[in-house]
This record gives structure tokens, sequence and C-alpha cells, in this order.
């Protein structure tokens, strides 16, 4: 029984479900005040509750409200506002340099005379370790304890520290190693829909749930009507110690579905098929948000699959509302019935629920998708939006071996293994895995790769000898459905054992594969494959050994697992051979949409999800005999190559010295077209060959101890080194050459990218890096700004940036200038042997033209304009402060 009554505090009423009683700030209220909201898409309506609830006169005023009533109108805004989320989640990749840099935040207090523990979130923080677990060992049962030891062993000093997070900040939690990816324990468990908190008065105060992540696949939890986005560790530093998110109001994009998927469909297929739509339409800084009737014929998994790819089509978010399959989902996740009922009752009160007779909210620009219209797809071998239809996947790959990479004369190579009994050639898969956010919180697709598993065992089939196949789900409640329907003993007879809990794969801890096949690989020049169930496939990221890259549904992941190639048409052409020599198609193995929905039913349930979320927090018996070390400041270890006290607070006084002129600046490189912050920060393997590989070399780092960038990511020494260092990076001052190498001009010299900075440094030369469109693509990489910044560079002038990456340049103190509309390197003719002369830095305005001066080698000069990519009053007080870090930090000492 749902009661509502008013009071007398300004827009302030009360709810009363279950017997409880909630507060809450109600839109209908201010509407009558303000105007006509009803017809704000439902992720507006959420952003005006929040400005609402924190209108203070100040950082939050009625102008602001009324903006977002406006937009009603307009569609869309240049209206800057604060947004202030009611938690953060992190990762470990991104989360343990973010308690770094709190650590140093804290030593930093400690000089400047004041309080350390003000330094502390201010919000609810959870970090789930998620990144580190690498696929080592595979295709056995003893493979995920392996992998787990070899975890534990490599990160240790990583996750000595965070333990010490733990207990030295208040309302910071980490879900330990072996546990699940965070977007997943964040949709299973962590999100709540409607959220909950205690105010001064004792009153409970229910609001929306929102959140910022350190992982731009944050958005995944959009599928349950939470709205979050993925940012920068910078910002989330910010947001944890109270300051809020500023933001233009954002254009919304309305994604029509109609109709239903048709049978043997997936939600792979169609959130692949979503994202190249969004990419083709162009939705960098906005919103999309998916409305119309075939949202009924989404489960809410279905829908977290398809906004978990928001970074994928460029979009800060990918909302769904809130309705009865969000009820649905929230009570077979075992969520709290009060809670369940809270969710219902205050989206209806708030006219925040979806149903059948809802209107069409307003929207910016609208486009429209028929599910039926959906057909099998893979994406490849490139990017997450480069789609290709699965009955066109071996000829595009073909064109692919002619064309990309110039195998015109060797396209039908076979080279012998040594040691086996076969032979590899262009376009053998050698990965298969079953991993990541995207697709292994969908019970669905994973259930279906293991009915194909199952029919093929049936069969007698198999994996090709040559693929490296690995089965790493979000959760443990995975294992427990597998467990209970059989299907892991069939996924472990086709080579899909667990391996771990956690991104694996898709972030790139793909593990190396065995030597002789990556000899013959390498050796041979040839393209290998692998086919993931991922959302990034980015060169360079899966394997140093793989050139192309496909992202499919697990059922396909499997499929090709068994094929051992990409070069077969598997949509019509036999897949494989019994053991008496029948052939099999895909069609015999591929599972009905009934015999998925069955063995769904039987097989997941509630008690699944309560059971393995009861004690998410205590982790195994390694977790638990992690000493703690330090008290209030972190104990600092002087040898330790994993974590390491950052320079950025390095001689800071409370007072700001401002910002010079960029002054004969050298270019540290060139660019193309999207570069991604795999380009800039990669989290691949160290090389031996490299700069960090140097450096851990002569700390008497083995080899084989070198770990990955990401795990590395606390020690500032490692990631600016491995800034700029990604095997696939081309710089266009090098032409020709692969790799993060760059041209010294002062003496021609060629040097990895990391040596000419330091040369420039010594020279007292300021640098700047020249690109294309969208740069900065990818993950929500801070290391990409904090890299840049610590390499020297004052400005990164593009023809475009993605949200997140241009956010953290300016966060870093990092100037964006974005080419003015028809002009770009080529236009104007830019080789690298240029200086450049960047002045009034002193009076900047956000979004202003900036005239960039250059010299050429010969003497001559020339000028072009540039728009200042400062987009906010806020951003340039960061900016001006030498970033958010030291802003926040002088605030607080204040």
């Amino acid at each position: 029984m749902t009661a509502i009554g008013q009071d007398s505090l300004k827009t302030r009423r009360q709810l009363t479900v279950a017997g409880k009683n909630y507060s809450y700030y109600s839109l209908a209220a201010a509407a009558e005040k303000l105007g006509e909201i009803s017809r704000l898409p439902f992720s507006m309506k959420v952003l005006f509750e929040n400005l609402l609830r924190f209108e203070d006169g100040t950082t939050v005023k009625t102008d602001d409200l009324k903006a977002l009533v406006q937009w009603a109108k307009d569609k869309k805004s240049e209206h800057e506002i604060n947004y202030r989320p009611a938690r953060v989640l992190m990762q470990d990749f991104t989360g343990v340099p973010c308690v770094v840099d709190l650590a140093a935040m804290r030593d930093a207090m400690t000089k400047l005379g004041g309080d350390p523990a003000k330094i502390n979130p201010q919000i609810p923080v959870d970090l789930v370790i998620d990144h580190s677990v690498m696929v080592d060992e595979f295709g056995t049962p003893q493979a995920f304890t392996d992998n787990m030891d070899l975890e534990y062993a490599r990160n240790i000093e990583r996750y000595e520290f965070l333990r010490w997070g733990t207990t030295a900040l208040k309302g910071f939690r980490v879900v330990p190693p072996g546990t699940g990816i965070c977007h997943q324990v964040n949709l299973e468990y962590l999100a709540q829909t409607i959220w909950t908190s205690e105010d001064a008065s004792g009153a409970i105060v229910a609001y929306p749930d929102t959140l910022v992540g350190t992982d731009s696949h944050t958005t995944m939890v959009n599928g349950m009507g939470v709205l979050g986005w993925g940012v920068g560790g910078i910002e989330a530093e910010a947001a944890m110690l109270g300051q809020p998110a500023t933001m233009i109001i954002p254009e919304v994009v309305g994604f029509k579905l109609s109709g239903a998927m048709a049978e043997g469909i997936t939600a792979t297929d169609l959130v692949l098929t979503v994202t190249q739509m969004l990419r083709k339409k162009g939705v960098v800084g906005r919103f999309v948000e998916f409305y119309g009737p075939g949202l009924d014929a989404l489960s809410l998994a279905d829908r977290a699959t398809i906004a978990n790819m928001a970074p994928e089509y460029g979009a800060t978010c990918g909302f769904f509302p809130v309705d009865a399959a969000t009820i649905e989902y929230l009570k077979l996740t075992g969520r709290d019935d009060d809670r369940v009922a809270l969710v219902e009752a205050y989206c209806k009160a708030q006219g925040m629920w979806r149903d059948a007779s809802t209107p069409d909210p307003v929207f910016t620009d609208t486009l429209d998708l028929d599910l039926g219209s959906v057909l099998p797809s893979l994406a490849g071998p490139r990017r997450p939006q480069d789609k290709v239809l699965l009955a066109d996947a071996a000829a595009a790959f073909e064109a692919e071996l002619t064309g990309g990479y110039k195998q015109t004369a060797a396209t039908d190579l076979r080279a012998p293994v040594a040691g086996a009994d076969y032979n590899l050639g262009n376009g053998d898969v050698v990965i298969a895995a079953i991993t990541s956010c995207t697709n292994t919180s969908n019970p669905a697709v994973l259930i279906a790769a293991g009915l194909v598993a199952r029919k093929a065992h049936a069969l007698g089939l198999t994996r090709k000898p040559w693929v490296k196949t690995s089965l790493a789900p979000g959760s443990k409640v995975v294992t427990d459905y597998f467990e209970k329907s059989g299907l892991q003993a069939d996924l472990d007879a086709v080579g899909f054992n667990l391996v771990g809990y956690g991104c694996t794969t898709c972030i790139g801890n793909s593990g190396p594969l065995p030597g002789p096949i990556s000899e013959t690989i390498n050796t041979n020049d040839l393209v290998a494959v692998s086919v993931l169930s991922g959302n990034r496939n980015f060169e360079g990221r899966v394997s140093p050994d793989v050139r192309a890259n496909y992202l499919a549904s697990p059922p396909l992941v499997v499929a090709y697992a068994i094929a051992g190639t990409m070069r077969t048409n598997i949509a019509t052409a036999p897949l494989a051979q019994t053991p008496d020599g029948r052939d099999v198609y895909l069609k015999d193995i591929w599972p009905t949409n009934k015999e998925v929905a069955d063995l769904m039913l039987s097989s997941v349930t509630a008690g699944m999800f309560r059971g393995r979320y009861a004690n998410v927090f205590e982790g195994d018996a390694h977790w638990q005999a992690i000493r703690v070390s330090g008290g209030a400041t972190y104990k600092w270890n002087p040898v330790s190559t994993y974590v390491q006290n950052p320079p950025y607070f390095e001689g800071m006084t409370m007072t700001a010295s401002g910002v010079n002129d960029i002054r004969g600046a050298r270019p540290l490189a060139i660019f193309g077209d999207s570069i991604t912050t795999d380009h800039i920060s990669p989290a691949g393997n160290i090389k031996v060959a490299s700069p960090a590989g140097t450096y851990l070399a002569e700390r008497q780092v083995a080899t084989a101890e070198f770990n990955s960038y990401g795990a590395r990511r606390g020690n500032h020494e490692v990631m600016m080194r491995g800034t700029f260092a990604n095997i696939r990076i081309k710089n266009e001052m090098v032409p020709g050459v692969e790799g993060g190498v760059t041209k010294y001009i002062p003496t021609g010299e060629q040097l990895a990218i990391f040596d000419a900075a330091e040369k420039y440094r010594e020279d007292g030369t300021a640098l700047v890096v020249i690109a294309g469109k969208e740069y900065g693509t990818g993950s929500s990489r801070d290391w990409a700004a904090k890299g840049t910044t610590l390499l020297g560079v004052k400005a990164v002038i593009a023809e475009s940036f993605e949200r997140i990456h241009r956010s953290n340049l300016v966060g870093m103190g990092v100037l964006p200038l974005q080419f003015a509309e028809g002009t770009d390197r080529k236009t104007i003719g830019l080789d690298g042997t240029e200086t450049f002369d960047i002045t009034g830095m002193a009076d900047l305005k956000p979004r202003q033209t900036v005239t960039v001066n250059f010299t050429r080698a010969d003497g001559t000069t020339g000028s072009f304009e540039t728009r200042c990519r400062i987009d906010t009053e806020t951003e340039l007080d960061y900016f001006y402060a030498g970033g958010i870090l030291p802003y926040v930090l002088r605030k607080l000492a204040a």
C-alpha cells in the first residue's frame, strides 16, 4: 500500500511503501513552479531531480532547473550544470592510481599543514578487483586455481596497498579478486535503481541511483534505469572528494525500438547493429535513450548488453527507463523486497515509470530499428563499430588479408608448428574467449554458448588444437547456473574451462600463446585471429601475436573455436566433421530460443544471487591473509615497482603559480584518426625492448614478472614510459614504422617517445601532440592524460576529441585545442619539424578561439585557428590550478 503526503519543505514530499516512510524531492511540485517537464527524456528527469535536490543558490541555482525546463522546448542547451552522483565505482586498473593519488594527497596535505583525514571519500566508493587476472593456464580443471595463484603472486604489492585503503579511507569498500567484473557486480548487487540515505534530520531520503565509474563501461547499469557513465580516475577522485561534475546539458538522441528479434538472434547481434548505427549517426558527447514498443521484447540483461557498449557507439550513456522488466530483474537477482517495492512506488510517483501507455519523450534527434531486421553479426577486425554479417565475415576477412594486411603474396601460406601435428595459416583462430562484462552478464547468451558446446560435444567435436580457449564469467552466479544445468561439463569438454572471474582477454589479459604457436605466427608474419565476446578489439589490445580481432556472441565464440579459422563461411559451409567424417553445420548445434529460455527458467534462481553476494567483501584465504601497513598516511616502499608516490604535488604551495604561454614547443608526435586510449596508455604486455622494460630490468625484475601496464598503474615511472608505447601506434613523423617511436628533431634521431621526451625535458623544450579525428576513444584511462603531462606535453591539437579523454587532459593541466572546421595537420602541411607558439594563456575562456603560430624548419611562419576545448568555467578553474587534484587539495587545505 503506497501513500503520498506533502510537507511544507520546498518540493519535499513523503512516500510510504510497505510501512516505511521516505522523503523525496517532487518533480511534479517543481514543475508547477517552473514549467512542464513530463515529456523530458527519462535520463533528463534524473538530472532534473539531482539539481532539484542539491539546489542551494550557489552550486545549483534555479536557473539551472529552468534550463532543463527550456530544454524540453528547444531539445538542446548550452547551459552548464553541476551534477553530483550518489556514488563512485572503480575497477582495480584505474582504481589503484586513484587510491595512490589520495595517499599522495594525504602526504601533501600534511606538508601544507592540514589534516590528512580531510582527504577522504565524501560519497560511497566501491572498487572491484577484476582487471588483474590473466589467462596463463587454460583448458584444464586446474586453470582457475593456477591463474588465481599467479594473480596474487604478481599483484600482492597492489593488493596490500588496497587493503590499506579499506582501513584508512572511510566509505571505501573493495570486492576482492576472483569475485567478478565490476559492471556485472554493479548490475547484480551494488546498484539499487533507487538509492536512499539518511539526512541531518534523521529522515530517509529516496532518490535515483546515480554514479560515475572509472571504467567507460559503467554505462552497463543504464540498462536498469541507473544513470551513470565512465570518467577518468581524475574526475572520479574529484567526485569522491565532494566536487560536482560539471557538464553542458547534453543533447539526447532517442533510439526507437520496435518488433522482436527473430529465432536464433542474440543480444550480441543486436548490440553490434546498434553500435554501428549510432557511430554512423554521431553521438559523441550526447545521451542516448531507448524507447518504443520494442523495449517490451527485451530482457533487462539484453538492455544492459546494449547500455554496456555506449563507449563503443560514442555516447555518454545508453539509458533505459524503469519498467516491469526492471522490477523482474531486481527480484531475480535477490534484491531486498522493500527496495524492489520502493523502486516501483518512487518511479511511479515521480513520473519516471515506463509502460506501454507512456507517451514518447521529446528528443534532440531520433533513429529507429526494427528488432526483427537484426541478423547474426560480428565486428572486426579492428573496431567495435565495424559490424560484418556472419554470412559475409569470411569474404570480408579475405579482403582484409590482401588489403589492410598486405598478404597478397602469401595469403594461403601454411607453416608447420614445432612439435605439433598441425600447421598454421592466415586467418586461423588462435584465441576464442568467452569474456567481458558485455556478454557474461547475460544468462541467455551464456546458456546458448553452453548449449552449442553440449550439442558439439555430443557429436564428438571439440576445439581445434591451436585455439586457446577460455571462460571468464563476470560473476560466480554464472558458475552456479552452469553447474546446475550441467553445461559446465559440456563447456569443459570443448576446452572452455573456467579460467577466472574477470575481464581477461577483453582488457588484454589473454596471457601468452603457447611458445611454438607464437613463434610460428611471428616467424611467418601470419595474420592470426581472435574471437571474443567482448567490447573492445582495437589493434594491439588482445594479444601482441594477434592482428585481427572479432567481437562475437558467446555461442559464436564456441563455434569459431571448433572451426578454428575465420576463412570458412560458417553460416553456410560445414563447421567441422565428426570423428566418422560427417559434416556438421552451425545450424546443427545452434540452440532454439525455447531451449535457451527453458534452461534459464530451470537453472537461474534468486537464491544463487543472494548466496554469492552475502559475503562479497570478505574474499578468500589469499585476501584475508594480506598484511596492512601504514596509518592515516601510507608507508611508501621506495623499492616497489608497483606503487610509488607520484610527483603531482612536488613543490606545491597554497597559491597556484599560474599558466605560462607555450613558446617554441616541438611536436612529440603526429597521429592520424581514431587514436585510442589503448594507443596512448596501453594495458597489455610490457615488452623487454621498451623504456618500461628497461626500467624494470634495471631493478632486477625478471622478464617473466613484468606483468602488464595495467597492473603497474600505481607506478608513474612505468606508466610514463609506457605512454604512446603501443606496438601498433603509427606516428606520422616516422612514416612506415609501427610502435611508440618519434624523431628527435634537433639531431634527427629516431627514438622511443619516452626517450625523446626526456631529451626535450633536458633542453627545456615544451611539447605538443598533433592528431586527427576522435582522439582518445576507448576506455576511461586517466593514465592516458597523466602520462601525457608527465612527458612534458602542454597541449594536444586534434580534429576532435572523445569526451572522457578531453576531460582528463584538462584535469591534468594539458590544453586540448580543436582544429577549426576545414583545417587539419594535412591542410596546414605540418610534418613535425615546426615549432609552435600558443599565447594568451592567462586569459583563456571556455570554447574560445585560440590562434596557434608556428615556424617551419626553413624559417617561414604561419598560423591556424583552433577552438579551446576547455568547455566549462569549472574546467577552466581546474586548468589554472594545474589540474583537478591540486585544485581540490588547496580547497580542502584552506
